[in-house]
């Protein structure tokens, strides 16, 4: 019964923008992670998938890897990382401008982006100055603790 619940939250992670989730059932601690692919169009194969089940007599089971091929290249530079999870915004409304674009010079306090949780708009600001080389989230994704937002190469 819980291989069938495992299928359908693979599932479930393989089809959506999500990249990791962690979910408790009966007892056990099941985490399905796939390797960071925004941005990369999909493989022409079907992802790699790794199923584990978890050990009858351990408390603390492995976690389930979920891994999906990416045939992009890292991108250079010091990753932003969110310092909460929440909703991703690139703009402070619908209607307005993003904060950065790809190629934008920024200086260290300037805002990246806001992060919205428990209905608060948190302002992310930038840690160090240099240009954005990329934007790994799209607008109203969602986003988790250290998840990776943008690459910045400092200056």
């Amino acid at each position: 019964m819980w291989q069938d619940k495992l299928k359908e939250i693979i599932y479930l992670l393989e089809n959506s923008d999500v990249n990791e989730i962690d979910v408790t059932m009966w007892g056990r601690r099941f985490r399905v992670v796939k390797s960071p692919s925004i941005g990369a169009a999909p493989s022409a194969g079907a992802p790699a998938v790794t199923v584990s089940p978890p050990s009858q007599s351990s408390e603390n089971p492995e976690p389930v890897q979920v891994e999906t091929g990416s045939a992009e290249a890292p991108a250079t530079g010091e990753e932003i990382l969110s310092p909460m999870p929440g909703t991703f915004y690139t703009a402070p409304s619908p209607d307005a401008d993003p904060f950065v674009k790809v190629g934008d010079s920024v200086s260290e306090g300037d805002p990246l982006c806001i992060i919205e949780a428990m209905k608060i708009m948190n302002e992310i600001e930038a840690e160090t100055s240099g240009t954005i080389t990329k934007i790994l989230l799209e607008d109203g994704q969602a986003v988790e603790y250290n998840q990776p937002l943008f690459v910045i190469e400092s200056s």
